[in-house]
């Protein structure tokens, strides 16, 4: 036997979990959630069984027919991997598992009312990529096994519920929902719990098979707005949030549509968004159904729309056909790049698209920088065996993959490369493949390739190909010069910026020397208030430059934004800026004391990031 994934306990001769059906007690107060879990297996399995577990205190193991134990023991903790919880099974099929999470569970963040929007009732979140959903429900945690699952979320009355699934039912409790198994020898009674006055139970059913880090809900004081025939917008029910999301949001159903006729049939039903709080650690998650969103990303003109566009695309790329495990992870976000910026394109202009892919250069070459000492995680196809994959998240996936498929492209063709994705989604929709798979489909419906393109060096190599392309434009062109221009102390004019928008800015200031006055980045925020810009794209690149500048001026600013959001593309350059350097001890000092005012706040994968940052540079 041996593993399928480097992060996983799965075994490859055992049999996956094809369906889960789970009912899940929120018990608020203290942060947990108690819960039984039916897994249904591809085939009937007799021995022992592995499954994946961090933080869940197992309770009991069950045969669901006749309610007796089955034997099951926990293995010491791997700090990547966490627990396996090996089950002994007698031909059977299915097991039921009664647990509880812990506060501690790296998935879920609990926010109490003074964290949330609106202030007045608790909210609670899942973030399951990568390798989280085994902190929520014991699994086959990777991307190799796709799920089906029923949920039962049992809620306090004056909350409500969504998930990444199809909404069922609004009703009582009925203490039949759950196990007779979960009984007070574990520490309490379930069914007792579950019946309590003043509850209710959202019940939701996903139908098609995911992989099971698309697994998620939420449940606080929601409310919602309709966008479009088959997206709503959700968020905490504060009327500015929402209206301002229904704003920002509103060409959605278009992007849809094209979306469509790029790649095939939208076949989720639904995409509907939810804005969480700030403390959100990612842009978007493209949690099928239900796309998880920063309220970062509302930016008052429309732009945020390229998030959006982004977990959109996840629908055809990621979420229908999924990489197999994390060492593959480009096969999710390069497609999905590439897939976000030709929506773009169509929705939003040539323009906007090719600063994007400039935006997207710089990234890249920064990214690449930043594992200099460590060229392994430059590659596409990487070796992440005892590697933590939140420890080598990059843009390198994201920006180095859509490089390698705009590479082919410009060798066979638009029109020839439109027809060999839509061939290739329709191939492999609802599977998980690797970049073999992958490269084995490309040799034999785009014959003679590999002579074209190095495409084991592009997979495999380290850094960036010599044939990558950085974008030609004039409005990329001329916002590169005036970047140039800055460390000679020439701000540009107010008609040389007109027609930038937020991503015109975004470039301008990430293409800026590092190595500017103090009074120079004064004399540029007098002009345009880019400390006070809406758009933290924006305000975080020039706070960044700020403080490489040493412009203390803006260090209450810096810490403002530290502690209001909690999205992980801030927070890393933002504490990075602070205590690298020998000389910033007084940056350093900063950095800590609003690190331990605001954790907290930040999601635990965010905390770690934050952590790590500190454990590199202090």
């Amino acid at each position: 036997m041996s593993p399928i994934d480097p992060h996983s306990f799965t075994e490859s001769a055992h049999p996956f979990t094809t369906h889960v059906s789970q009912s899940l007690y929120f018990d608020i107060p203290s942060s947990t959630i108690h819960a039984a879990a039916l897994l249904s297996l591809s085939r009937h399995h007799s021995g022992d069984l592995s499954l994946d577990t961090r933080s869940l205190s197992i309770h009991k193991v069950l045969d669901p027919l006749t309610l007796t134990p089955l034997p099951f023991s926990l293995s010491q903790q791997d700090p990547v991997k966490g627990q396996n919880l090996n089950v002994t099974l007698s031909h059977q099929d299915s097991l039921l598992v009664l647990y509880s999470t812990s506060p501690s569970s790296s998935a879920l963040q609990w926010l109490s009312p003074p964290q949330t929007f609106k202030k007045t009732h608790p909210f609670v979140y899942t973030q399951c990529q990568a390798i989280h959903a085994r902190s929520v429900f014991p699994c086959h945690d990777t991307p190799a096994a796709r799920i089906r699952y029923s949920a039962r979320l049992n809620i306090p009355r004056q909350l409500s519920a969504v998930m990444s699934a199809k909404h069922c039912d609004h009703r009582d409790p009925v203490a039949g929902d759950v196990s007779e198994g979960f009984t007070d020898d574990v520490g309490f009674n379930l069914q007792a719990l579950w019946s309590a006055k003043g509850r209710v139970v959202e019940e939701f059913v996903m139908e098609q098979p995911i992989p099971p880090y698309l697994f998620a809900f939420a449940v606080g004081e929601l409310g919602f707005r309709e966008v479009g025939p088959r997206t709503r917008v959700y968020s905490e029910a504060v009327n500015g949030v929402l209206d301002s999301a229904a704003k920002e949001f509103a060409g959605t159903d278009e992007m849809i549509r094209q979306g469509e006729k790029l790649f095939g049939e939208y076949v989720w039903e639904r995409f509907d968004l939810l804005v969480l709080p700030p403390s959100f650690p990612y842009g978007g998650m493209e949690n099928p159904r239900m796309v998880f969103l920063t309220p970062t990303v509302i930016r008052g003109d429309s732009s945020g729309a390229q998030v959006v566009a982004h977990e959109l695309a996840h629908s055809w790329t990621g979420n229908l056909i999924t990489n197999k495990n994390n060492e593959h992870f480009w096969l999710n976000e390069g497609f999905t790049t590439y897939a976000e910026r030709r929506i773009v394109e169509v929705v939003q202009g040539e323009d906007r698209a090719t600063l994007n892919i400039g935006i997207g250069w710089r990234s890249l070459n920064e990214e690449v920088e930043r594992f200099m000492d460590n060229l392994e995680f430059t590659k596409l196809r990487t070796n992440q065996e005892g590697v933590d994959p939140d420890a080598v998240y990059s843009r390198i996936p994201y920006e180095k993959g859509f490089q390698f498929l705009f590479r082919i492209e410009r060798q066979i063709g638009r029109a020839a490369f439109d027809e060999f994705i839509k061939k290739y989604i329709s191939t492999f929709k609802f599977k998980s493949i690797d970049t073999e798979a992958f490269l084995d489909f490309l040799k034999a419906n785009v014959p003679g390739i590999e002579k074209d393109i190095d495409l084991k060096f592009w997979t495999e190599g380290t850094g960036i190909p010599p044939d990558a392309y950085e974008p030609v434009s004039e409005l990329y062109g001329r916002i590169r010069s005036l970047a140039n221009e800055f460390k000679a102390g020439r701000i540009p004019r107010e008609d040389e910026v007109a027609d930038w928008k937020g991503q015109g800015w975004e470039l301008y200031l990430e293409n800026l020397p590092k190595s500017v006055e103090a009074s120079q980045v004064l004399a540029l925020d007098a002009v345009y208030k880019l400390s006070e810009s809406k758009d933290y794209e924006i305000k975080v690149a020039f706070l960044e430059l700020a403080i490489s500048a040493r412009c203390r001026h803006y260090y209450g600013e810096v810490e403002k934004t530290l502690k209001e959001v909690g999205r992980m593309k801030y927070l890393r350059p933002l504490y990075k800026a602070l205590v690298q350097g020998t000389e910033n001890e007084e940056e350093k000092v900063l950095a800590k004391r609003v690190f331990a005012e605001a954790r907290k706040c930040y999601h635990p994968i965010a905390q770690g990031l934050v952590e790590s940052v500190f454990a590199k540079y202090l």
